[in-house]
């Protein structure tokens, strides 16, 4: 078996540090997108309050709309700002928070679906790593150097729209690249891997701040607990390092992960590589068979279903977490009173509660199932933000500040319990032909609501006043989420011997 899948003993059991080397592709992926939610979110909140368009645009709605002002002043929120009621700068941040979830939706399934037809020495998934990830590194690093030094919000929004178009071109192939090196029974536990590879580079990003900023105050003998500290002059130096970190996850899947060679050699009857004429035919009567293939695979009605409400529930479920990480920078310095680097530190816990419980996530995925594993964790999501908000609201402000922290490394727990075994669950449907393709679909669902959920509950934030609104909006999308994953049958782990006899039989 190991000749065959890198990421696998030939005893059948999973291959331990090959998968933690193909992980750090999702590492260098991870990394990223941790910095970028809470330190995109404060760039935008500076910038966005100091434009004079958008002022005058939030002006200009408060003026044909005064009602609005006094609604939200009903509901508690500031209307004493410079544009003369509400503003417009939380739904702004919401709308640009999604541009990378929108670049997603659209290249994320092309370019999963095109690595499946990738033929490369390197293999099908490896040259879009290798080529994206430096790429994405440089722009990373460019973007708070553009925001704070200059001050430019038209150039910093150029660069964070490059930023998400270049990740959105690597997303889908790196996360294919472990299935397509492991036997289907065993992608639960390689997806704990790879989970627990990404919480990794989650907590590097996380703690970048601080490291960042004790660094920084250590150099330049500045006091980060004085009122006069401005921590957006180490922003710079966190998106530097979370660059570099990006780098050395792509070289180590260059240099120790080995993908098979994709490349599609024809060879003649005296073993010589045919013309490139003669090669191009071959492709495309390859094409068409597997055309004629696939129209022969389509899925049967039940696993349809399966996949729609599949889909559906990772959509509700991405709606819920992506709130949550988005705005949390801003929550806990509204209702924590917490720095951004504070902020992050809290994030950590949830971070690193997900990587604990990245093996036994898969563990828990092959033994009891994967749907059961997922809705255990959804329904752990459900009770953890509902204690905090019930405690919240009745005032006991020494059970919801444990609370909060309960929240956060319990959500961590269940949200690996969860992430472990969706994407399994997802690609079981699909077939070990069309990893690619349901990658993409996969991220198409994700990405969907990673693009609504930061419109909307920028719009619900605007109206309520206060961030606290996130743990209303949080556990009803988890529900939502629960009770179409109820609905799915389908995509449960198939032991690799039953394949083979069905084979055998199959032949005889």
């Amino acid at each position: 078996m190991s000749s065959k899948y890198f990421c696998a003993k030939d005893n059948g059991k999973l291959h331990y540090p090959h998968t933690i080397l193909t992980g750090f592709g999702f590492l260098a992926s991870s990394i990223a997108w941790a910095i970028y939610d809470p330190y995109i979110t404060k760039i935008l909140n500076r910038l966005l309050n100091d434009s004079v368009l958008v002022t005058q645009w939030s002006t200009k709605l408060n003026q044909m709309f005064p009602a609005l002002a006094k609604f939200a002043a009903a509901n508690g929120e500031e209307v004493a700002t410079a544009a003369g009621g509400i503003t417009l700068v939380p739904l702004f941040i919401g709308i640009i928070m999604t541009f990378d979830n929108i670049f997603g939706v659209i290249f994320q399934p092309t370019f999963g679906k095109l690595s499946d037809n990738t033929h490369s020495r390197f293999g099908k998934r490896r040259p879009y790593v290798i080529y994206g990830a430096p790429i994405s590194a440089l722009l990373f690093a460019i973007i708070p150097i553009i925001a704070i030094k200059l001050g430019s919000l038209p150039l910093t929004m150029v660069f964070i729209i490059l930023f998400v178009f270049v990740m959105s071109l690597w997303r889908a192939p790196v996360v294919a690249l472990m299935p397509d090196l492991t036997p289907n029974e065993l992608r639960s536990e390689g997806n704990a891997i790879i989970n627990l590879m990404g919480g990794v580079g989650g907590a590097i990003g996380l703690f970048a701040g601080t490291i960042v900023t004790a660094l920084y105050c250590a150099a330049t003998g500045a006091d980060s607990k004085a009122d006069s500290w401005d921590e957006f002059v180490t922003f710079p130096y966190v998106f530097l390092l979370g660059g570099i970190v990006m780098i050395i996850g792509m070289l180590v899947v260059l240099f120790f992960v080995k993908e098979p060679d994709s490349r599609i050699k024809i060879q003649s009857e005296n073993n010589q590589i045919v013309d490139e004429a003669a090669r191009r035919k071959a492709e495309k009567e390859a094409a068409k068979a597997e055309k004629e293939a696939r129209k022969a695979e389509k899925l049967a009605p039940g696993e349809r279903r399966s996949l729609i409400f599949m889909l559906m529930g990772l959509f509700f479920l991405f709606c819920g977490t992506n709130a949550v990480t988005t705005f949390f920078a801003l929550f806990a310095a509204e209702i924590l009173n917490k720095t951004t680097a504070q902020a992050t530190i809290m994030t950590t816990a949830f971070a690193a509660a997900s990587a604990v419980a990245a093996i036994p996530a898969g563990w828990l995925g092959k033994k009891f199932g994967r749907k059961k594993t997922i809705l255990a964790g959804l329904v752990i999501f459900i009770l953890a933000f509902s204690a905090y908000l019930v405690t919240q609201k009745m005032g006991i402000d020494s059970m919801s500040g444990i609370l909060i922290w309960v929240a956060l490394i319990v959500g961590g727990a269940a949200n690996m319990f969860i992430t472990v075994n969706t994407l399994p669950l997802v690609l079981e449907i699909g077939g070990l032909d069309k990893v690619g393709t349901f990658t993409g679909y996969y991220y198409t669902a994700t990405f969907s609501a990673q693009i609504a959920t930061p419109i909307i509950y920028g719009i619900v934030r605007m109206f309520t006043g206060t961030y606290m609104s996130l743990f209303y909006y949080c556990p009803i999308a988890f529900i939502l989420s629960l009770i179409c994953i109820l609905i799915v049958k389908h995509g449960e782990a198939i032991p690799q011997e039953v394949i083979d006899k069905v084979k055998e039989e199959n032949e005889d």
